[in-house]
């Protein structure tokens, strides 16, 4: 574990609102001689369902959560019926009604990557030098590499394109 102090305090801070300041494959590479094996392989696998390590169970029971929320809420918001999930949370439901609400993606996907870091940093409580620390900063580095492939003109490309098609099948009925 003493090997953990220089590693972790060498990784630079992640910021939702800022630049991702590495891949996750450089992270992994300044891991691997860094940790454990076992540590090592399950960072590798951070999200494989098999991975048994309790932050992640505790993430995936999060992240299920906050898909279900936002399931019950698009379908609400279309008129169907729905049944709300089980054991809501309200910062969860609040969360997604304001992602829901937003006029931009990319605000909703920022409101929402903002949530999943605040998670993050509560499940990571008061570990400072440990392996919870590791997934934790592997869980906001592959948020933040998520976070890197919107990108508003290629969204609005891609939109341009998709209406065009709509309208063009239209057009030829």
């Amino acid at each position: 574990m003493a090997s953990y102090y220089y590693l972790i305090s060498s990784l630079p801070m992640l910021k939702t609102d800022g630049t991702i300041p590495m891949s996750f494959e450089e992270f992994l590479e300044q891991c691997k001689s860094n940790v454990s094996a076992a540590t090592y392989q399950s960072l590798c696998d951070l999200e494989s369902p098999t991975n048994g390590h309790p932050m992640l169970k505790e993430w995936s029971r999060f992240m299920n959560a906050l898909v279900e929320e936002a399931t019950f809420q698009r379908k609400l918001k279309l008129g169907k019926p729905a049944s709300p999930p089980d054991n809501r949370e309200s910062e969860i439901a609040n969360t997604v009604a304001a992602a829901l609400a937003a006029k931009n993606p990319l605000i909703s996907e920022q409101i929402l990557l903002d949530l999943e870091f605040r998670k993050v940093d509560s499940m990571l409580g008061l570990h400072s030098f440990d392996e919870y620390f590791l997934f934790a900063y592997a869980i906001k580095l592959k948020l933040l590499e998520r976070q890197t492939v919107f990108k508003q003109e290629d969204g609005s490309n891609e939109f341009r394109a998709l209406f065009n098609g709509v309208k063009n099948q239209i057009l030829s009925m």
